[in-house]
């Protein structure tokens, strides 16, 4: 034996007595030998790990890296020596790769060839493993076939005999990087965030945001739009991709409150200067009350017509049958309070103001149109009531 196999020789025993480090850990050294099948790293210390020579050729199978280089490798095996793989494991083609793979819980890559009873049959290299059906996915697969032809990444959750009898869970590899994701989004969401989502379902009370590692926040109808929305399925469908700003965030129960109209400029904060008293503009009735009707000015503006400005008909009610819900009309600004977001308003009727000394604004109601015209015409629309 040469002097120089005597000194790798030597090395490499050092090696399989090196430091304690933990499987799947990734770790940074400097190569201070190269053998024929093996090159050796030292990572700290006096500890040294090897790793295959094949790892360290190009494309054209030649060494890439001298000794003294560093490089970053993962801890694939601890258990005859500290060994180490650049490219991880997950396109492990040999036995020992796939044995490193289990014992350190890394992912290998497997195409799953077909479906069989039970589960599917994954090619992983050379080798063939059993993914059972619950293993597949983190959601129930109605039809197997869909999986059939995929390359997936698998964590092997059983190992034995040499190699011989292998089964892989895509299921927990999914959950993981799921958990893994969920931990970054988590520490995102904080009130005042604005986060991209997918709406994953549709409710009568609102919509829950998809937020990212299956973390989920609820989108109330009311946070959806300044205007009213008749159902939630009018602003959003399962399936859009929205962003959302989060409102409050329940560290107990851990439930998020999540906004939309947040996103949008509140169109009070313009009232003042657009709404006066004695102006008129087209309004559309949205919901009526025993005490009058809300009539919707613009997206996110409602007034209330009520029913003391209603002329007397001498059946209790009947000041309804004028305002039908779905009716577009024109109304007059008889109050404006900012404070409260209150504006009182009231139908004009044959073009009559109800501002006492004030004029009528022509141009809020309809650029160009005649009160008169506008009245005729809500008059011809309740003749069809």
């Amino acid at each position: 034996m040469s002097e120089q196999e005597e000194d790798f020789a030597t090395m490499f025993e050092a090696s399989v007595k090196a430091r304690r480090v933990e499987q799947g850990q990734t770790v940074e050294g400097t190569i201070v030998a190269i053998g024929p099948e093996v090159a050796l790293v030292s990572i700290g210390g006096k500890s040294e790990a090897q790793i295959d020579v094949a790892e360290l050729k190009d494309a054209d199978g030649d060494i890439e890296v001298a000794i003294g280089d560093r490089i970053q490798a993962v801890v694939v095996s601890t258990r005859s020596g500290i060994i180490l793989s650049r490219k991880g494991v997950r396109n492990a083609a040999t036995q020992r790769e796939l044995e490193n793979a289990f014992q350190a819980g890394l992912a290998v890559e497997g195409r799953v060839e077909s479906a069989i009873k039970g589960g599917y049959d994954v090619r992983i290299a050379r080798e063939r493993a059993f993914c059972p059906l619950s293993q597949i996915d983190i959601v129930r697969t109605a039809d197997p076939a869909v999986h059939v032809g995929k390359t997936y990444a698998f964590r092997i959750i059983e190992y034995k005999n040499g190699g011989k009898s292998i089964v892989v869970s895509r299921r927990k590899q999914l959950e993981e990087e799921q958990q893994a994701s969920a931990d970054a989004v988590r520490r995102s969401i904080v009130p005042g965030a604005v986060l991209p989502g997918r709406v994953v379902s549709v409710r009568d009370f609102g919509a829950f945001v998809d937020l990212g590692g299956g973390i989920q926040g609820l989108l109330h109808v009311s946070d959806m739009s300044w205007s009213r929305a008749d159902t939630p399925g009018a602003v959003v469908a399962p399936g859009d991709q929205i962003h959302v700003k989060v409102l409050r965030v329940d560290e107990a129960s851990g439930k998020i409150s999540l906004g939309l109209k947040q996103l949008q400029d509140d169109p009070w904060s313009t009232a003042g200067t657009t709404y006066q008293v004695g102006q008129v503009f087209t309004g559309r009735v949205t919901r009526l009350a025993e005490f009058g009707a809300f009539v919707e000015l613009e997206p996110g503006i409602e007034g209330l017509a009520h029913v003391s400005t209603f002329p007397p008909t001498g059946q209790p009610g009947g000041w309804a049958a004028s305002v039908p819900v779905g009716a577009t009309a024109a109304f007059e600004i008889l109050s404006v309070d900012l404070a409260q977001k209150r504006i009182g308003v009231a139908l004009v009727e044959d073009g009559s103001s109800r501002a006492a000394g004030s004029t009528a604004s022509q141009s809020a109601a309809a650029p160009g149109t005649p009160l008169g015209s506008l009245a005729d015409k809500l008059r011809d629309a309740l003749k069809g009531h």
